[in-house]
């Protein structure tokens, strides 16, 4: 089957029984019925504009168009050079996300970090967290102190259609005894360089512990639309996974917020797969006992202590 058969097979997935597909085609593409009959009866070829914007207009991956296993085409979120650039990346994201607001979707987190949608909203720690991607990913002007740095009104609100999705969808996160490391040394680092506060740090370091106590909470609910899995063996990497009945998006980092995006079948079923066997392999936590739980979370308590004696010893010091 050419490729030219095979998005033709795909817009067909995509109409209702009544519907022409020539029609539909000459109507996406402002072409004579004649010129879209030529294309559906394959006496032509579609341009690869055109069949970008079937592709765009019909949400077909055009990994579809591709018989090659061993290549997929992934989409990039928005690079960032600029505070500017936060605002567009976060839009896309929520756009792209929109779709799987839906309880029967299964998001999958490999939570190298804390959580993206932990450390987004109107708190300080989420503050911190934008001031320290901009610090780190900006090619503005770095050495900002944290008190002056004030986030754009609308970036912030592209991060609560994010924390949106999160909240309606069923999550399954996987962390181990590293998940809050970078948030804490980011802390220390940006106090130690002298660009946020004692008193600041300190409340940063109440934040994180609020997180974890948060967490703690969540696992301890008899609520199956949230499950924590401890890993002690895998080196967790951000990978995220959206799963629904039709659709799947695994999401790749390639820095610190970037992400590689595809939507291809067999990769996001791999994935899938993978994602369960680390669970398999994995302590979930809402069952494995109250004794397991405390060790887990008493470790991050200690950890964030450990930082904020740090921080009094330099004061001290």
């Amino acid at each position: 089957m050419s490729n030219q058969e095979l998005l033709l097979k795909e817009i067909r997935k995509s109409l209702k029984e009544q519907q022409s597909i020539i029609d539909e085609i000459a109507g996406v593409l402002n072409i004579s019925y004649d010129a879209s009959h030529r294309r559906v009866s394959l006496k032509s070829k579609f341009s690869i504009e055109e069949t970008v914007m079937l592709c765009n207009h019909y949400s077909i991956s055009l990994d579809a168009l591709f018989s090659d296993k061993k290549k997929i085409i992934v989409e990039k979120t928005h690079s960032i050079k600029s505070v500017g650039d936060f605002k567009s990346y976060f839009e896309q994201s929520a756009a792209f996300l929109k779709k799987y607001r839906d309880k029967q979707v299964n998001l999958f987190y490999s939570a190298k970090d804390i959580p993206l949608f932990y450390t987004i909203g109107g708190t300080l720690l989420s503050k911190f967290k934008l001031y320290v991607w901009i610090q780190l990913l900006s090619k503005e002007e770095k050495q900002m102190h944290f008190d002056h740095f004030v986030p754009d009104a609308q970036m912030l609100e592209g991060t609560s259609q994010l924390k949106a999705v999160y909240e309606k969808v069923k999550v399954t996160e996987i962390w181990n005894d590293t998940t809050i490391n970078s948030s804490l040394q980011q802390i220390f680092y940006f106090f130690e360089a002298g660009l946020i506060s004692y008193e600041t740090a300190l409340l940063l370091l109440d934040e994180v512990r609020a997180v974890v106590e948060l967490v703690d909470t969540k696992t301890n609910r008899d609520d199956e639309s949230f499950q924590l899995y401890y890993n002690e063996l895998l080196i967790l990497n951000n990978t995220v996974l959206l799963s629904g009945p039709e659709e799947k998006s695994l999401f790749v980092p390639y820095n610190m917020v970037g992400y590689f995006i595809t939507e291809n079948k067999e990769t996001c079923l791999e994935s899938e797969a993978f994602f369960k066997h680390q669970c398999y392999t994995s302590k979930l936590l809402q069952s494995s006992g109250k004794r397991d739980r405390n060790i887990f979370f008493n470790r991050m308590h200690q950890k964030i202590e450990y930082y904020k004696n740090k921080i009094q010893s330099f004061i001290k010091e």
